[in-house]
Formats: C-alpha cells, sequence, structure tokens
C-alpha cells in the first residue's frame, strides 16, 4: 500500500481527516473520518460540488484518478453537457409557486377576472394540483411528470364517481397549472415551461353549436306559450308567462344569457327603423366584451312590452330577474329537444346560436351579424355558418367547363342576311314627259 508524502493534515470541519489540493487548489482529495480506506475526490464545475469515489486506497493512483476525473468534468462543462445546476434545497418547489400565483392572481387581476373565476383556479390548485406536485422541485414538473398527473386525475375520478373528469375540467386544471408555472418564470424559478399538450390527442372534427332548427324553434315556442297560459298550477303561471317571453325575445335579439340577465329596462330602446319602416330594440349590452350595442328583431318588441306591463318595472330593475333554467330544461325535456342530432346538450345559450343560425339562413351579411352579436366573422364561420346550407351556391358551384374540341372549333359562318328592297317612292313623279290621266 502506497503512502501519503504530504504531512497529514488534522480533521476537517466537514469530517474529513486527510484533505490533499490538486491542480493548483482546483480540486482535492480526501478521506472521510468513518475509517473509509477509498480516498474521495471533490470540485467546483458549473455551479455546484461534484464528488465521486476513487476506490483505491494508494495516494499515487488515488491522485492520478483525480487529475484525470476532473480534466473529463472540465470537457463537460466546455462542451456544455453539465449545464449550471442549482442545489436541490435551493430550488423552489411547485409547492412555493402555487403560494406565490394564489398571492399575486387575485391582487393584479382585481376589477377585471371574476371572483368566481379567481375561486376556481384557487379550488384546482388546493384540491388537485398542489397534492400531485406539491413538494416537487420546479424542475421535475416535466412534460412526463404532467402526464403522470393526467393518469392519476382519470383513474381517481373514476375509482370515485365511476367516470372520467369531464374535458373542460381537466382543461381548466392545466390553465391553473400553466399560470402556476408562469409565475415561477416571472421570478426566475423556472428557466421555461414543459411541454403540456394532452399526449395522442387525435384532431377533433370542428362541430356546430347545438341549436334550434326552424321546425324546433317553433315546436320549442308553442310548448312555451302552452304553458304560459294553461300552466300545471296556477302558481307557475307567472314563471310561464315569463319563460315564453325570454325564448322569444332571446331568439331576436341574440343575446348570450349573462348579458341578457345584466339587461334593465333602461338600456333597452323602442325605436322605428328607417331602413325596413318597423319597430325594434335598440339596447345596450354589457357583457364579457364591455359594452356593445344590438338591434332586435320586431318581434322581440312585444315580449318587451308585456314584461314591462306585467312587472310594473322601474328604469332600474332588471328584464329577467329570474332564473329560467328549470322550467326551460322541463320543456326541452318534454318535447324531446334537450339533445341535437349530434348529441350536443341544449341550453339558454343556444337560442344566441339559434338567432345567428336563422340570419344566415335568411340571406343576411355575416359581418353585420358578428357586429350585432358582438363576435367575430371568423367564429361565426367556424362554427355557424360551416352547416348553413344556404351559405352555398348552386351556380357558382355547378359551372361546366366547355371540352376542349370544342373550344378550337370554329363556328360556321352564316350566310350574310339579305338587303332591304328600296322604300318605294310615294311622291308624285314630275317631268315634262308626265301626262296626267283622266280618271275614269
Amino acid at each position: 500500500m502506497e503512502t501519503a508524502t504530504q504531512e497529514q493534515q488534522p480533521p476537517a470541519k466537514d469530517g474529513t481527516i486527510e484533505r490533499y489540493e490538486l491542480m493548483g487548489g482546483k480540486c482535492y482529495i480526501y478521506k472521510r473520518s468513518n475509517d473509509s480506506k477509498h480516498w474521495q475526490v471533490a470540485a467546483y464545475v458549473s455551479g455546484r460540488n461534484h464528488r465521486a469515489s476513487t476506490k483505491l486506497e494508494g495516494f499515487s493512483a488515488a491522485k492520478q484518478f483525480a487529475e484525470e476525473w476532473y480534466l473529463e468534468l472540465r470537457g463537460k462543462h466546455i462542451r456544455g453537457e453539465l449545464g449550471k445546476l442549482v442545489p436541490v434545497n435551493a430550488e423552489k418547489t411547485f409547492k412555493d409557486a402555487a403560494e406565490q400565483f394564489l398571492r399575486e392572481f387575485p391582487v393584479l387581476t382585481e376589477g377585471q377576472r371574476s371572483p368566481i373565476y379567481t375561486a376556481g383556479h384557487q379550488r384546482r390548485l388546493r384540491n388537485y394540483l398542489v397534492p400531485f406536485f406539491g413538494d416537487k422541485p420546479l424542475s421535475q414538473v416535466t412534460s412526463g411528470a404532467i402526464a403522470e398527473y393526467r393518469i392519476d386525475r382519470i383513474e381517481k375520478s373514476k375509482e370515485k364517481r365511476g367516470k372520467p373528469p369531464a374535458r373542460g375540467t381537466v382543461h381548466q386544471e392545466m390553465v391553473a397549472l400553466r399560470q402556476t408555472l408562469k409565475t415561477a418564470m416571472r421570478h426566475d424559478w423556472l428557466a421555461s415551461l414543459p411541454d403540456m399538450s394532452q399526449p395522442y390527442r387525435s384532431n377533433g372534427k370542428i362541430s356546430h353549436r347545438a341549436w334550434f332548427s326552424p321546425t324546433e324553434y317553433r315546436q320549442l315556442y308553442l310548448a312555451a306559450a302552452k304553458r304560459a297560459d294553461d300552466p300545471k298550477k296556477e302558481r307557475y303561471r307567472y314563471h310561464g308567462q315569463e319563460l315564453y317571453d325570454f325564448i322569444i325575445f332571446m331568439a331576436n335579439t341574440g343575446l348570450r344569457p349573462d348579458e341578457a340577465k345584466r339587461l334593465e329596462y333602461r338600456d333597452v330602446t323602442v325605436v322605428k327603423d328607417r331602413e325596413t319602416d318597423e319597430r325594434i330594440l335598440e339596447i345596450e349590452v354589457r357583457g364579457k366584451r364591455g359594452v356593445g350595442y344590438c338591434k332586435s328583431m320586431p318581434s322581440a318588441v312585444m315580449p318587451f312590452f308585456r314584461l314591462r306591463k306585467r312587472n310594473k318595472a322601474q328604469p332600474t330593475d332588471r328584464i329577467f330577474p329570474n332564473d329560467q333554467h328549470v322550467l326551460f330544461n322541463n320543456i326541452l325535456e318534454e318535447e324531446n329537444l334537450k339533445f341535437d342530432r349530434e348529441g350536443q346538450r341544449r341550453t339558454a345559450y343556444s337560442l344566441r346560436h339559434t338567432y345567428i343560425c336563422l340570419r344566415l339562413m335568411e340571406g343576411a351579411d355575416i359581418y353585420q351579424v358578428a357586429k350585432n352579436c358582438r363576435t367575430s366573422v371568423e367564429m361565426i364561420e367556424k362554427f355557424y355558418a360551416s352547416h348553413i346550407k344556404n351559405q352555398l351556391s348552386a351556380a357558382a358551384i355547378n359551372v361546366k367547363r366547355v371540352p376542349r374540341n370544342e373550344e378550337n372549333k370554329v363556328a360556321p359562318q352564316s350566310p350574310p342576311p339579305p338587303k332591304p328592297a328600296a322604300p318605294k317612292n310615294r311622291l308624285r313623279p314630275t317631268g315634262k314627259n308626265y301626262t296626267r290621266r283622266k280618271p275614269h
């Protein structure tokens, strides 16, 4: 066994009993105080300490091993194979990022985001995301870890409820996760966002929004009118009348349900339109896009008058103060209209979709419909106009092309039309040789 030629040093503060610097102090070898026979090597490279065991007892052999190990470590650092690593005990965890996000989000979005939306993110983080990712360092929240979360979420939901969570539910949880990781990036706790897309996902078909065809819409409002005139119980008469007016009003204005809920009588003005010479409603709409304007169909005027007279309303009263979804769903189920042919569920929002589709079927300008509904032409073309047969022009589709052999043929020249005969001169001829005949 080889022995060290250097003078033995007292035990260091880190528990070593022998420690010798090599490569000009850039690395060193040492023995631990637990009577280990093997030499250890350590160096500080790329922002952190690296350690390894030489598994050698001789000093000279351990020294040669340490020098080669250090040079290899430096080469990896130069090639960028090590990167700048942060010690695990100094790295922030997902729980730290979640707490920072929950502290910032309500304050920075006050007045811009609904309190219900903010509370939803808080609930998703505390109930699902933090229990799963909790103590993991942020660098370990990778695409694979997110895929594991999706699997765990589906399996636990099936065990508890017998079915997986809805697609929208998981999507909102991914939104909360992304916002939390973005918060970590703003504070330099995370270098970049992982890939959060759902693996193995196929391209879903674009399906149109649930709506009522003209036949189905007529069936719906006739059923509502019958319920208003002949309720099952007399105390439900007012609610039946209000629902009937709600259906007619919504299908002739194209308002969103939340916009109709905020609507007050002072926001609606009855005017006579100059272009159509009909009475319509001009509505100041307050919704998710701020304040907008809407011009209704003439059929929306009478429901508005009935609502105002029935409720003896003040200007600041709401037009639809009561929630209509229970009675509305009952009528849909009774009339077998709850689901459309594609299996999509119909709600009060379907009345807005019905308005847009009926306007397009009547040939209305798509840009004007989009402005009146406070949406974009792109959204209408994607979710509404794609299934409206009236948007297709048969004359533009059924074009017949002339065959090439007939294109090159020269049309036969027809004979020139005969010249018209010269008109007879009806004037009496004159001349010296002219003698007038005597009448018979």
